[in-house]
């Protein structure tokens, strides 16, 4: 029926009326906190092109980590900032890397919080590419047996959740298999499957130290301009593999892809709103061009609306506070 029968005002009509219809909520348990592990004592040094997140040392990284409990936040994910890089990225799988002291730490203070681990050479290279080279060229096989190595050694330092992000073929199968081998058969893949070569990665670039020394990550991360189809592909591989979760990364100008995808398959779905969307949001926010709060609250649900399960956010904290305000 039409107007004056049909009148959609009325399930407006009232904030208790909205709340009853609500269809999309957001909330704390949907969050997870990334943070920057990076070596040294009493570290806490502000990331210039991303207002509010810090590397921090070891020591520095346990009362960011209680904001997070204290705010219902369930987990964080680690990334890791070596003293030192070369060619072949071995602090990543080092046993005493700083990824693994800071999962240890964290572990031990607060067991509650689920601690996931960034798996991936980009921050550990001297050449900033995501696993080996020969010859200018990034080699997908040689890399996996790595990056399975940096999986055990983070799960062995107490990580429940590796999150592989380098989009090397066949990398979570050797993952699972390496982690199975090693009677790990209970822990949890987080798998980057549809991660872009996106330009809004240029802030976390400067958090991690992790630019490429040449070129760019295009010839192993998903151009931008390629189909659903694609993704779903990609997706559909690596749970074939053994992912128990799958992520789309960028989130703000991938709705279509983690709709998409949530649609398809029958396992959570995580989304990275990433550095740059974080830093666009910011940067507006600091010139009082848009309310922040409303604005973030609104893009989180949208991520929600559109089938994020978890979402990774550098907002985490403001966002629990926000929402037990209201």
């Amino acid at each position: 029926m039409n107007f004056p029968i049909t009148r959609m005002r009325r399930l407006r009509k009232t904030p208790g009326i909205r709340n009853m219809v609500a269809v999309v909520q957001l909330t704390a348990n949907d969050l997870i906190y990334p943070m920057f592990a990076i070596e040294g004592q009493g570290i806490k040094r502000e990331i210039g092109s991303m207002p509010g997140v810090f590397q921090l040392s070891p020591d520095r990284l346990l009362p960011e980590a209680e904001k997070a409990v204290q705010a219902g936040i369930p987990a964080i994910i680690l990334f890791g900032i070596p003293s030192h890089k070369n060619k072949m990225g071995s602090q990543g799988y080092a046993q005493e890397g700083i990824v693994q002291q800071a999962v240890s730490l964290v572990k031990e203070e607060f067991p509650q919080l689920v601690v996931i681990t960034d798996v991936c050479l980009c921050g550990y290279t001297s050449h900033g590419h995501c696993g080996v080279i020969q010859g200018g060229e990034i080699l997908n096989d040689s890399t996996l047996d790595l990056l399975a190595r940096t999986a055990v050694s983070h799960v062995q330092a107490g990580a429940d959740i590796v999150a592989p992000s380098d989009m090397m073929d066949g990398r979570v199968a050797a993952i699972r298999k390496a982690l199975d081998q090693k009677g790990f058969i209970d822990t949890i893949i987080m798998a980057y499957s549809a991660k872009y070569a996106s330009g809004f990665y240029g802030p976390f670039r400067e958090a991690a130290g992790s630019a490429p020394q040449f070129g760019d990550r295009s010839a192993y991360q998903m151009d931008p301009r390629s189909g659903t189809d694609q993704a779903l592909r990609e997706v559909a591989l690596d749970i074939e593999e053994g992912a128990d979760v799958v992520m789309v990364k960028p989130a703000l100008a991938y709705m279509d892809i983690i709709r998409a995808v949530k649609d398809q398959f029958l396992c959570p779905v995580a989304t990275y709103n990433v550095s740059g969307e974080y830093a666009m949001v910011k940067a507006a926010a600091l010139q009082g061009w848009i309310d922040e709060k409303r604005v973030v609250l609104e893009l989180m649900t949208g991520l929600k609306r559109a089938g994020s399960d978890m979402i990774l956010t550098y907002h985490a904290l403001d966002i629990a506070r926000w929402l037990k305000e209201s």
